[in-house]
């Protein structure tokens, strides 16, 4: 079921290099990822933000701030959008600079809804 949802999700936005689902242990649990991409990269890359989320939770909490529910970092040549799924997982995007930022945001939303139930732990 992971990697259905994944697909549709890499399918339905434009410009997605990749869709994947990561523990915030660092350990990925599925990904589905364009022919044409080096996926082996972009995986180090999004477990190596995996910490980013983390800190960035600790802060809020440590702060009293509202619950992060998502995270965007936009580099020269991709954007990267991160969204929390439970305590345990997150769903993580790849696209290409010029992709579609809100079509990207809403997919993910729309896959946190479907998976969330199945990664509930």
């Amino acid at each position: 079921m992971f990697r259905e949802v994944l697909q549709d999700v890499l399918t339905r936005t434009e410009d997605c290099l990749g869709v994947l689902i990561m523990g915030f242990d660092g350990i990925l649990v599925e990904e589905v990822w364009q022919a044409e991409v080096k996926s082996e990269t972009y995986a180090v890359s999004v477990a190596e933000y995996t910490s980013l989320l983390r800190n960035t939770q600790r802060i809020n909490g440590g702060l009293r701030l509202n619950t992060l529910r998502e995270m965007t970092i936009s580099g020269a040549n991709e954007i990267w959008i991160m969204r929390v799924v439970n305590n345990d997982y997150f769903l993580a995007m790849v696209t290409a600079a010029h992709g579609n930022f809100g079509r990207g945001r809403y997919e993910l939303r729309r896959a946190e809804l479907i998976l969330s139930k199945e990664l509930d732990v």
